[in-house]
């Protein structure tokens, strides 16, 4: 997993689901050897799963990190074959996203600007970089002062997998983010991170997400409002504006474009809309 540059929360994740695997080997099968496990026996450890009333979704990742992990002993020799190579994930229902619509992101960026401490300096740069490029949560965390290129108005970003891109900032954002390091300055934090609490240390997953569902609770009613949901937004509205597909997944930092295609949804919607009034032989109301 190291070697895939997996993220520190995959690793741990993919640690605690082989631990669990090999528990209910040892305590259901009595089998200590995992090297010696069949795909029954791996089949029995999904009934018990779907029986504690996991999701789909929750029980499709632990049996990849067990898929995964039968690979590397493959490659390495200690076993013959994978039991899991022909093994099916289990169907997933598919979410639809609500993306936040301009004029919320609007609001939620003009509320925050009435306050002109540091705090909400830095909030307000949070809301306008997610939306704005489109990075994710831990890639906004993780972005130093030195990856600001201002005269190229350009952030390097640091994806999946230590994947590196540059992606463009927009000219108000570089507004926000340059009134951000003046008042920084002032009180001259000691920090290599651009994003940092008003003690002077890095900002946290917790804290991000803190700050988007606090502002974007009181400008939109949707049930979900994340870091994610601006990525989603970003992407949709692009979309919509007749942005084409794969400068949106550079954009997005995507390895391929099934990845982004999940955020075309919304925007059929809006090309429908243009196709019922363009075309000579819609029923225009």
């Amino acid at each position: 997993m190291l070697e895939k540059g997996y993220s520190k929360h995959t690793i741990k994740a993919y640690s605690v689901d082989l631990t669990a695997f090999k528990e209910f080997c040892e305590a259901v099968h009595l089998q200590e050897d995992l090297a010696t496990v069949n795909y029954h026996q791996v089949r029995s450890w999904i009934v018990f799963l779907v029986g504690e009333k996991l999701a789909n979704k929750s029980i499709n990742r632990k049996v990849s990190a067990l898929k995964s992990f039968y690979k590397f002993l493959q490659k390495t020799g200690h076993v013959a074959t994978n039991p899991l190579s022909r093994h099916k994930a289990l169907k997933v229902p598919k979410k639809v996203q609500v993306p936040f619509t301009a004029k919320e992101i609007n609001q939620a960026i003009q509320n925050i600007a009435q306050h002109k401490d540091f705090d909400s300096l830095r909030n307000r740069l949070v809301v306008e970089l997610l939306y704005s490029t489109g990075m994710r949560r831990a890639e906004l965390i993780n972005i130093k002062e030195k990856d600001v290129n201002s005269a190229s108005k350009t952030i390097k970003v640091l994806g999946k997998r230590n994947k590196e891109r540059y992606v463009p900032i927009l000219s108000s954002v570089l507004k926000t983010l340059n009134e951000y390091l003046a008042l920084r300055k002032q009180y001259q934090f000691d920090s290599e991170f651009l994003l940092i609490t008003f003690k002077g240390n890095k900002i946290y997953e917790t804290l991000v997400y803190r700050v988007i569902n606090s502002y974007f609770s009181q400008v939109s009613s949707k049930v979900k409002k994340s870091p994610h949901i601006l990525r989603h937004s970003f992407a949709t509205h692009l979309l919509n504006e007749g942005a084409d597909l794969n400068s949106v997944k550079e954009l997005l930092g995507h390895s391929s474009l099934a990845s982004t295609q999940v955020y075309t949804h919304n925007s059929l919607d809006a090309i429908k809309k243009v196709y019922n009034q363009a075309h000579p032989r819609s029923n225009k109301k």
